[in-house]
């Protein structure tokens, strides 16, 4: 009928959408071809810049061209040294202008950020102060721009802001949109400038500061329950984090003619200009001589280090006092107090740091904070963050007093949430072994077993603090040949007990030197292929 739009068909529309696309696809094939070919002739000049223009108006995500470009503009401030520098600066800027333009149409392109980057380090001037007001504008209308998140930090030191500028840009943005990833992650980097801890430099921040943080996180924690943001940046707070550079363990027997020093992380000990020194042990102090033991990370890292040579142990009248020292290459000094058990053995592992230890006026606020997770969970049991949340608060309030609560939490995560159901018995893996090596530590004897059977285990943690042990109970987990190589690092231990473990025939151990009891139910191949490929390891 007259004076009606015609509405196209599904068909009609697909079929055009099809010729537009195809008519795109055309002109970029013809325009790249143009641009390859100049390239090829390597001809940078003002026409290469329009074909790259024209091209990254409509997708700035092309990385060639913009690298194209960038030639395009040294070429060109290159061979004109005569032109005076208003011109240079005039070049740069009309191509920060473009860049602009480019963001336009996609705010989250890393080459456009990028190339920003580029102009302002490379052009004589650069006015830092007017990107941080740009970055401003941008995170107004969309404050969860991680890109240019990044950017500002990146703008913010070379306009030198103060932190505390920063930080109360970051407060308004979080009180904007609590769900705001990046804001929280900028704060943890600004927060330990500002309120470092003096008392204990190795926690980020106060314990006056913490306790408004905490504040802050549960009042953003509980306006979403379901956004994790939030729930993110209390893990941080209470210290979940990679362990610092440390001694985790010693052993020296010169019965055995072997000793083994174990670390927190991953080194390269004969080659990072380390220094290592034991007392009574003259030849443990030539470092040189120290080999990775197990599977070593590539480029000769390894967290844990042997030495098979003719070792003896000196009578020391302090054997009360004897240490190992290690030293970093930047002067950072640890020590591990040793155990002489008897004349032969010297013996010492440090206690891992499981967590934070918060005073009493930070414990009440956790306490605080459990009682609200409790009060939500009443109303929505089936929270993934608050269980998860809870669980953590009660590891960091008294994680004996709560150890049954925590595991039961984390069991019913497994069913709530259970796309990350590995994440959970892994979590609960962790912990347990914790609970149990502390449990070991505190008996004082650091070369009997340690007992971590039937704890439904799926991994092993703490591998460096199995190093000094006669044996090791793994009995009754949940264990797989997968775990196995996670027991590299247990060099003294003679007796290993794997039985009640789903672990396949065929499998294969470590080379441990020293066993020679092993424990594994129904798997006779694999005792004997363990066995043979130990007898063959020269001790």
């Amino acid at each position: 009928m007259h004076g009606r739009l015609k509405v196209r068909t599904s068909a009609e529309e697909a079929a055009r959408k099809k010729k537009a696309q195809q008519e795109k696809v055309k002109a970029y094939r013809a325009a790249m071809s143009a641009v390859l070919a100049k390239k090829a002739a390597n001809s940078y000049d003002s026409e290469m810049l329009e074909l790259t223009t024209a091209m990254l108006s409509n997708n700035p995500d092309i990385a060639t061209l913009w690298n194209l470009r960038r030639t395009c503009i040294l070429q060109r401030r290159n061979e004109t040294p005569s032109v005076e520098a208003p011109d240079v600066q005039q070049l740069f800027d009309k191509d920060l202008e473009f860049t602009e333009l480019c963001l336009r149409v996609n705010p989250k392109s890393y080459c456009a950020w990028h190339h920003r980057c580029w102009i302002l380090e490379n052009a004589p001037t650069a006015n830092w102060q007017q990107e941080v007001d740009l970055c401003t504008k941008y995170l107004k209308l969309d404050e969860r721009n991680f890109h240019c998140w990044d950017y500002r930090r990146y703008v913010v030191a070379k306009a030198e802001v103060p932190p505390e500028k920063e930080l109360a840009f970051c407060t308004e943005k979080i009180e904007k949109n609590f769900s705001n990833y990046s804001s929280w992650h900028y704060r943890s980097q600004l927060l330990p400038i500002l309120y470092p801890n003096v008392d204990d430099p190795s926690r980020p921040i106060s314990e006056e500061k913490l306790k408004e943080e905490l504040e802050l996180v549960l009042t953003a924690a509980f306006t979403d329950p379901n956004d994790s943001s939030a729930w993110f940046y209390q893990r941080w707070l209470l210290g979940y984090a990679q362990p610092e550079l440390d001694l985790a363990s010693f052993r020296l027997d010169s019965k055995a003619q072997l000793a083994v020093v174990s670390f927190t992380k991953p080194i390269q000990l004969t080659g990072g200009d380390y220094q290592l020194t034991v007392s009574g042990c003259d030849r443990c102090n030539e470092i040189t001589k120290w080999r990775p033991f197990g599977e070593s990370v590539q480029g000769g890292y390894a967290t844990t280090w042997v030495l098979r040579d003719n070792l003896t142990l000196l009578d020391d009248q302090h054997s009360k006092n004897a240490t190992v020292t290690f030293v970093t290459a930047s002067g950072s000094k640890h020590e591990l107090l040793l155990q002489r058990p008897s004349p032969e053995v010297a013996i010492g592992v440090k206690k891992p740091k499981f967590g934070y230890e918060f005073g009493a006026a930070i414990v009440e606020v956790l306490k605080a904070q459990l009682i609200s997770c409790e009060e939500l969970l009443e109303f929505e049991p089936d929270s993934k963050w608050t269980l998860l949340t809870a669980a953590l608060l009660m590891k960091a309030i008294d994680p004996r007093a709560h150890y049954e609560t925590i595991r039961s939490h984390l069991a019913k995560l497994e069913s709530v949430d259970s796309m990350r159901q590995g994440y959970y018995r892994d979590l609960a893996s962790k912990w347990a072994v914790e609970r149990q090596l502390e449990q070991w530590m505190e008996a004082g004897d650091l070369t009997a077993e340690i007992d971590l059977s039937g704890l439904d285990l799926t991994v092993i943690h703490y591998g460096p603090y199995l190093a000094t042990a006669d044996s090791i109970n793994l009995a009754r987990n949940r264990l797989t040949d997968r775990n196995l190589g996670a027991l590299r690092d247990a060099v003294f231990c003679k007796r290993l007990n794997l039985a009640d473990n789903p672990i396949q025939s065929g499998s294969t151990l470590p080379n441990l030197p020293l066993l020679d009891d092993l424990l594994l139910e129904g798997s006779e191949d694999i005792l004997s292929n363990l066995r043979a490929k130990v007898s063959m390891l020269a001790v």
